[in-house]
């Protein structure tokens, strides 16, 4: 649940830069947008895969 907690944490985190480049036309907070949106990329696969090693280590314990 840490790991959920810390990608709902950049999500809001991004949600300024968001505003500054659609409402204000600031590219470089495209930038780091598009960083951001990388970083949850990857977060949200460690997730899944956490998931998923989680869910095999029940099934093997039944």
């Amino acid at each position: 649940m840490k790991k959920f907690e810390e990608l709902k944490k950049l999500i809001e985190s991004l949600e300024a830069d968001a505003d500054k480049f659609y409402n204000k036309g600031n590219s470089a907070a495209g930038t780091r947008i598009r960083k951001g949106m990388q970083d949850i990329k990857n977060m949200a696969q460690a997730i899944r895969l956490e998931i998923q090693d989680t869910k095999n280590s029940e099934s093997e314990k039944k």
